[in-house]
């Protein structure tokens, strides 16, 4: 299966007649593996930033996660695993694996455990398979 097959069939799959607003595969090095069309243009030092939080977790606390110039307030997470980011009535979670991040954003009327479930299933469905 193709990268973008991940995203289109995967990501932006419809849960309870919701859909994430925008998704992507990105390498640990802030290449683009696959994306949903809107996905945001985003800047290497955001992953950057994302990836530092990874390896140092809560990082991003301090000053919010930056994706595509948009700044999300981060909540809880798991350490090391999961970013989670909450912005007005949306928000993004990213999701750590051993060679890419899985990122969702959401917004309003789909939930943030929508969002977290599609993108973590993903997530470690693609750890399960060693990549």
């Amino acid at each position: 299966m193709s990268w973008q097959a991940y995203v289109d069939d995967h990501l932006m799959c419809e849960i309870d007649g919701n859909h994430l607003t925008a998704a992507a595969i990105v390498g640990h090095d802030g290449s683009v593996w696959a994306q949903s069309p809107n996905f945001p243009q985003y800047k290497p030092e955001e992953i950057t930033g994302i990836m530092k939080d990874f390896d140092e977790p809560g990082s991003l606390a301090p000053t919010g996660l930056f994706l595509g110039g948009t700044k999300y307030m981060v909540i809880q997470g798991e350490p090391g695993v999961v970013i989670r980011g909450k912005k007005g009535t949306g928000g993004i979670c990213v999701k750590k694996t051993g060679l890419s991040l899985i990122l969702g954003i959401y917004d309003e009327p789909m939930t943030p455990g929508q969002c977290n479930m599609i993108v973590e299933r993903l997530g470690d469905y693609l750890i399960e398979q060693g990549c």
